[in-house]
């Protein structure tokens, strides 16, 4: 009993891990959709945590530029598998919320508790300047993307329906190009350089697993979170009915806090361990990743599912992009940070979060 008190207090999230049978039991005995979907939610976290672990095993044995590669191809594993089923059932406005809620999640909600708590903790925090301007670029870039399909989807043009998905798919290449570049740029430039890959999720090294065992967890964790997610979309329809809180929220607010969590909780402890470059990287590179690799691959991915989803979100969605980003590099800009610019970002995630529960 002490070993596991112990096991707990050093992980605290796996205590989560018991949410997956009573998930499964709450789906067989028919305990009511808002048992499943809460329960499935919970199961996910930790399980997103053992992907996270282990890709960083995984890099641990293959040095940090491929690790950075694998990272990055893996390092929003869960969101990604729960958004394909979204796009299975036809949630694809789910999906589209959960695309602008890991954006702006990141860059105000992560990124403002690390700063809130490292400040407090710390005081005065600094981290490379430089690497926030070329992370800034990569993000305007990414806003751009998925601003212009939504501009262009108001035109009075004939046919624009087939014109906006075309266009949608042509943006999507060229996404998923400027993420293979950034990718590129991380394997080629030293470390020593100064300049970090904006697109590689930094690893924390720490005593690393086997190969063989980093394989078989993420293998395991990954089939739990199919399960779960399959469970999870499934019960969103009967949650929104039952429960009046819109499809809109549960995309922008939890989907994204529920497949993100154990990376965030990473990123708050970096910065009140004074790792605070480290826990920016990972905020900001997990909205690169979002926006340049993961809306991407799924407007490709929907057309094969039946489903079409195309890159226009509704007004508010836009100006929750624009203002993450540039509050965000308002606030990082000067290369340091302290306790009260975390709360500022905070207060605006609150905002916006308010507005999307209520609206």
């Amino acid at each position: 009993m002490k070993k596991f008190l112990r096991y707990i207090q050093q992980h605290p999230l796996h205590i989560l891990f018991l949410a997956f049978p009573f998930a499964i039991l709450a789906e067989v005995l028919g305990w009511g959709s808002g048992w499943v979907f809460g329960l499935s939610a919970a199961a996910v976290i930790p399980l997103a945590g053992l992907i996270g672990d282990s890709t960083e095993n995984l890099a641990l044995h293959t040095g940090p530029r491929i690790g950075g590669l694998i990272n990055a191809s893996l390092g929003n594993a869960a969101e990604l598998i729960i958004t394909l089923f979204a796009i299975k059932k036809g949630l694809l406005e789910l999906v589209k919320a959960s695309i602008t809620g890991s954006i702006i999640g990141n860059l105000l909600f992560v990124l403002g508790f690390s700063l809130l708590l490292g400040g407090l903790k710390n005081g005065i925090q600094h981290f490379d300047r430089r690497q926030t301007n070329n992370n800034t670029l990569l993000l305007v870039i990414a806003v751009l993307a998925l601003v212009a399909p939504s501009l262009f989807s108001h035109s009075t043009a004939s046919g624009i329906t087939q014109r906006v998905e075309m266009l949608s798919l042509c943006v999507a290449g060229l996404m998923i190009l400027v993420y293979a570049l950034g990718i590129i740029f991380s394997l080629k430039v030293k470390p020593a350089d100064g300049i970090g890959a904006p697109l590689e999720k930094p690893v924390e090294h720490t005593a690393a697993w086997s190969v063989k065992k980093s394989i078989l967890i993420l293998a395991i964790a990954t089939g739990g979170i199919v399960w779960m997610s399959e469970l999870l979309v499934g019960s969103v329809e009967a949650v929104v009915a039952g429960t009046g809180i819109s499809e809109f929220f549960l995309g922008i607010i939890l989907v994204p806090i529920i497949g993100n969590i154990a990376e965030h909780l990473v990123a708050v402890t970096m910065a009140m361990k004074n790792k605070l470059e480290l826990s920016v990287e990972i905020a900001v590179s997990s909205s690169l990743q979002i926006a340049l690799f993961v809306a991407p691959v799924l407007v490709f991915v929907s057309l094969l599912m039946g489903h079409p989803l195309t890159l226009v979100f509704n007004p508010f969605e836009l100006v929750a992009l624009g203002s993450a980003v540039i509050v965000s590099y308002f606030v990082s800009a000067d290369g340091e940070s302290n306790w009260l610019e975390g709360a500022a970002l905070l207060a605006v995630y609150i905002i916006f979060g308010l507005a999307f529960f209520i609206f």
